[in-house]
């Protein structure tokens, strides 16, 4: 593996130096192309079943470690745990990596918004101008049927 590797870089680099120096073909660009095409395609091949083996090594590890474990587990009769998964929210790492909104959900938070404003200016400055007396009861707000504008008077509920 580390051979074939070593024999790709190396063989790339003399074949750039003879190219460079006019030893090389011109004229062969396209079986050029194929045989770069084809020690990629094996480069590919190669990394893939290294990364094969690599995983298959340490499911063999893991598992051996698991049956370690169990036999201790048996000798001196203790559980095993079980693993519990939370489901706590874990903090982003990149908050540049955080899932997209799509519009539906913009618009529908700009309508939140606008909705909390609304209501925010609405009714706060009608509570301050409101006798202190009057400010523990319960208020209905009317509006003038004709005069859709905005509320009038707060009328206490007894």
């Amino acid at each position: 593996m580390a051979a074939f590797i070593a024999k790709q870089m190396v063989g790339n680099q003399l074949s750039a130096v003879k190219d460079a120096a006019g030893g090389g073909d011109g004229g062969d660009d396209g079986d050029d192309k194929e045989k770069a095409e084809e020690e990629e395609r094996e480069r590919q091949e190669a990394i893939k079943e290294a990364e094969d083996r690599r995983k298959e090594k340490h499911r063999k590890m893991e598992e051996e470690r698991e049956k370690m474990r169990q036999d201790i587990r048996d000798k001196y009769n203790i559980k095993k745990k079980e693993e519990i998964v939370e489901a706590t929210p874990q903090e982003e790492p990149n908050p540049l990596m955080r899932k997209k909104k799509t519009p539906e959900e913009l618009a529908a938070e700009a309508e939140q918004e606008e909705l909390d404003d609304f209501t925010s200016k609405l009714f706060l400055p009608l509570s301050n101008a409101l006798e202190p007396s009057l400010a523990s009861g319960i208020y209905v707000l009317q509006f003038q049927p004709t005069n859709c504008a905005g509320p009038t008077a707060l009328a206490p509920i007894l």
